[in-house]
């Protein structure tokens, strides 16, 4: 009772090795927007998080009344200068009943799965059905799996990609290539979106950026912005909102740590989850501008880990913890002690 399973990174680069990273993220886009349907039984609350001059450590927790579910994640830019991930992250399920745990999991890579679901599920209602083409500004982590995302979502094969990284495009390139996807290498990040359907933003930069301008944004076109996740941090012209239908997963927290950070406080946006439960409508017509301002919500998170669970239970990709005190007495912790065959000393 007292072991708790747990998927590490390696189990979890297996589990995607054995099964497919697009139909892992195909089936765990069904989850998300299963779960958006039910948005209104899940607690909400903006994430915690803890700011340094270095970047973020933010605790991401809701519940649907039966299963907890918190995540740990950092978002670090200067990282990869020194040899490690911008972001890593761990997370855990639990009884509602008893507060026990259930599951434990790395979270870097199950992230990285989750924001490509979350972004193929908000393209399905957002983009144009025929969206054929996908420019990328920024091919870091996240990449390879928005790609592959939007594949399973949209049938999208022919990428449009730029990166102030050289050798992040080359690595994107090197990786997706044989993978069957069509890649431009683009000169800038105007070249990159000319044509494009969709354009999809992820850079790490911790400031006020301007990666995508408003000249840049054809008629039509869906924008995924995934890379402005915390205060002081954004991506988009503001012009680019002031025109487009925008939408979000949970209003009070994307005022904070968004795009519509950089524009009024009563600008108009759409929850996403009323668009999938049928409550307020996605993509008006063929010419709008729709814009995904994406931060990363716990109910994706909570719907990863629960996926997750699932998906390995019963496997040897799973190990197990020895987690929880489980005393034959539950009011007589001290026998752990004892069993332990601790000596014991008296105070002198």
């Amino acid at each position: 009772m007292n072991h708790v399973p747990f998927l590490d990174v390696a189990g979890t680069a297996r589990w995607i090795r054995r099964d497919g990273a697009e139909a892992i993220i195909a089936a765990l886009t069904d989850a998300v927007e299963s779960d958006f349907r039910r948005w209104p039984r899940f607690d909400k609350t903006p994430r915690v998080a803890s700011h340094s001059r270095d970047g973020v450590i933010e605790l991401m927790p809701t519940s649907d009344g039966e299963a907890y579910g918190f995540k740990y994640v950092n978002g670090h830019p200067s990282n990869p200068a020194r040899g490690l991930q911008t972001v890593t992250a761990f997370g855990v399920l639990a009884r509602v009943d008893s507060g026990y745990p259930t599951f434990v999991a790395e979270m870097t890579l199950l992230t990285a799965l989750r924001t490509a679901a979350t972004s193929a599920m908000a393209a399905r209602h957002l983009a144009r059905p025929d969206a054929s083409v996908m420019a990328m500004i920024g091919t870091g982590s996240q990449s390879e799996f928005q790609a592959l995302g939007f594949r399973a979502a949209l049938g999208i094969r022919s990428l449009r990609i730029w990166d102030v990284d050289e050798a992040a495009m080359a690595k994107f390139v090197r990786n997706v290539e044989p993978l069957g996807f069509t890649v431009h290498v683009a000169s800038s990040a105007a070249d990159a979106v000319r044509g494009a359907d969709v354009i999809t933003t992820c850079t790490a930069d911790k400031q006020r950026a301007v990666v995508l301008t408003d000249d840049m944004v054809a008629p039509g076109v869906h924008v995924n912005a995934i890379g402005g996740d915390c205060p002081g941090k954004t991506e988009l012209d503001p012009a680019i909102l002031g025109r487009a239908d925008v939408f979000v997963e949970y209003e009070p927290q994307t005022r904070i740590e968004g795009e519509i950070q950089a524009v009024a406080p009563d600008s108009p946006v759409t929850e996403l989850w009323r668009v999938v439960g049928g409550e307020a409508p996605g993509r008006r017509d063929a010419s709008s501008v729709t814009v995904f301002d994406s931060v990363g919500f716990a109910v994706e998170d909570f719907a990863a880990l629960t996926f997750a669970h699932r998906a390995v239970a019963g496997t040897d990709l799973v190990s197990w913890l020895d987690l929880i005190a489980d005393p034959a007495d539950p009011k007589d912790l001290f026998a752990l002690v004892a069993e332990a065959g601790v000596a014991l000393s008296p105070a002198s």
